[in-house]
């Protein structure tokens, strides 16, 4: 799905479910609507997605091997989870929503319908993530600035892309390929040549505000914000 915001958003999507034919028709679905699609066939194996890329929408699955649906949706943070259950009860819906579920689909479903409730959780997210803040930065991405300390600093789409990624990833080094692979569609132009250059220039304009440094290398795997 795309959405004209100012920088252009491909949203991925990642898609829990053990029932082979229910996760390709979903991913062909969802490819064919400009989505870009992850798989994950166990609650095991999607902690494992997880770890390497977040999503900005899970479609959640409750009865899978190992880990359920139940004990995986704890465990997912800041990421609005539509959850696709065979089970209709009252009761596992108003429990699921309650513990962090932004919505609940009874199999069988419609899939326009699925598709509507998707889009209506990923603009709320877009507009949410149309500003971020991590300690005393504030990231605006329509305007390619950020204030730091009550100052305001003009960014590069490119380097906006990377701060932002960095910014949603705050805990988490992320690896040179991941950048590129993540800001891709806001930023074509940034090669694995000019990466390095592009966030020397982000830390030093951060840094020219109060002399601290917010972006740390990770030696052997790539980069993060600074703890």
């Amino acid at each position: 799905m795309l959405i004209n915001s100012g920088v252009k958003t491909v949203f991925r999507i990642l898609v829990v479910d053990d029932d082979i034919h229910i996760s390709e028709l979903l991913t062909e679905t969802l490819t064919k609507a400009g989505y870009t699609v992850d798989k994950a066939f166990s609650g095991t194996e999607a902690l494992l997605v997880l770890s390497k890329n977040k999503p900005d929408l899970i479609l959640l699955d409750l009865m899978l091997p190992g880990l359920c649906g139940e004990e995986l949706l704890p465990k997912i943070k800041d990421i609005p989870v539509i959850v696709v259950s065979a089970k209709a009860d009252v009761s596992d819906k108003v429990g699921l929503l309650l513990g962090g579920a932004a919505d609940y689909v009874t199999k069988p479903f419609d899939i326009h319908e699925l598709l509507a409730r998707i889009a209506v959780q990923l603009r709320k997210r877009n507009a949410d993530d149309r500003v971020l803040k991590y300690r005393n930065i504030t990231l605006y991405l329509d305007k390619l600035t950020v204030m730091l300390d009550n100052t305001e600093i003009r960014l590069t789409r490119t380097e906006c892309a990377i701060l932002k990624l960095l910014m949603q990833n705050p805990d988490m080094p992320i690896g040179k390929t991941t950048i590129l692979e993540n800001i891709c569609y806001d930023t074509p132009d940034c090669t694995e040549r000019s990466l390095k250059q592009h966030i020397s220039n982000i830390r030093h304009k951060l840094q020219a505000v109060d002399g601290k440094d917010y972006i740390e290398a990770v030696y052997g795997i790539g980069f993060k914000m600074k703890s």
